[in-house]
């Protein structure tokens, strides 16, 4: 098997239309590309979060057009596409949080499902396209609590709204691909799987590392609801680099890969999330520390892990840095926005890092 390499003079002056270019993902993946030399077009709402990644690295001043606007907003987002003409077509925007899914189905379902039929059908009428993949979720599958990694082909579900909409997403990618983008001169459509993302510049609502921090910070106790639920965490570099490596080989060799990915760390980080809080206990110091939720919490899954033998096998994708290196990461990342670095070079300095790997 040949290991995976990204290779900027692919990407140099290709034409990225990007979703979801103002979230946490997002964000970084505008960097990474920029720095690439590629002409990254985002189209998203404004940033989600204050502070935020897109704000703190200063992403709007590396992209060629920055479309603020909603993927429910099928107009708006065919003339965006028809506008930039792009060459590859990363669809990342959502609703991403399974708390916020149960405050708010609708908005998650319209969003996460039929924001993917605008993207798809936007992307129909747009021949300059040759390589699409969309981004849903680990979650997207039939959780079944199994102690196995699940694979590509196992059952889409969802037990919360958030879990479910990415499994439509799912089916209507598929459902798609093979209406509207099966012959030969269509794009080439994949679907991308990641694992629990975390990294530095994450502020959102509800999720662990964000959570952890904003406590730390104000040195209080991090409230944890399932301390002892598996999820299989990785460092937001990782599943990006799962997308560049499975975008150009859509772009150069075609339907060989038109079909679902996984893109999730190595079994030994599928961890509970009581250790990886006490691993960024351990990297933080000072008083952090965690307690118990007393409280009853929405139903999320126990345990989750990914089989992604695929990536590796075809793609020549595997994680580099491992659940400890991802946690000190994201502690210097943090230190350096504490000391008022400049985090759009702070951020470039931690992809070129990566790359070396």
């Amino acid at each position: 098997m040949k290991l995976s390499k990204i290779y900027s003079n692919f990407w140099s002056g290709k034409k990225i239309f990007l979703t979801g270019h103002t979230g946490f993902k997002g964000g970084w993946l505008s960097l990474w590309l920029s720095s690439m030399g590629a002409k990254v077009a985002g189209f998203s709402l404004a940033p989600s979060t204050n502070p935020s990644f897109f704000e703190v690295a200063n992403i709007e001043s590396i992209l060629e057009e920055s479309f603020i606007e909603d993927v429910r907003n099928k107009d708006a987002l065919a003339s965006a596409m028809s506008k930039i003409q792009p060459d590859i077509l990363i669809h990342m925007a959502a609703q991403p949080l399974v708390r916020s899914s149960y405050l708010d189905p609708l908005e998650t379902y319209s969003t996460n499902v039929m924001g993917t039929v605008n993207v798809l059908d936007s992307a129909r009428f747009v021949s300059s396209i040759k390589s699409i993949v969309i981004v849903t979720t680990d979650k997207c599958y039939e959780n079944k609590e199994w102690s196995w990694g699940y694979r590509e082909n196992d059952a889409m579900g969802g037990h919360d709204p958030y879990s479910s909409s990415k499994g439509c997403a799912e089916l209507v990618t598929s459902s798609y691909r093979r209406c509207f983008f099966s012959h030969k001169d269509s794009a080439s459509i994949a679907t991308a799987r990641a694992g629990n993302v975390i990294g530095g510049g994450d502020w959102s609502e509800d999720r662990v590392i964000p959570d952890a921090i904003r406590a730390f910070e104000n040195h209080n106790p991090l409230t944890l609801r399932n301390p002892l639920s598996t999820r299989p965490w990785q460092h937001v570099l990782e599943p990006l680099s799962g997308y560049l490596v499975l975008a150009e080989n859509l772009y150069v060799k075609g339907s060989p890969f038109d079909s679902a990915w996984n893109f999730g760390p190595m079994d030994r980080d599928a961890r509970t999330v009581e250790e990886v809080v006490n691993l960024l206990i351990n990297s933080w110091g000072q008083d952090a520390k965690w307690v118990k939720e007393g409280n009853e919490q929405p139903h999320e899954a126990n345990f989750l892990k990914l089989d992604c033998s695929k990536a590796r096998q075809h793609l020549g994708w595997i994680p580099k840095w491992s659940l400890e290196v991802a946690v000190n990461k994201i502690v210097e990342w943090q230190n350096a926005y504490r000391d008022c670095q400049n985090m759009q070079q702070f951020s470039l300095d931690q992809i070129n890092q990566y790359m070396k790997v």
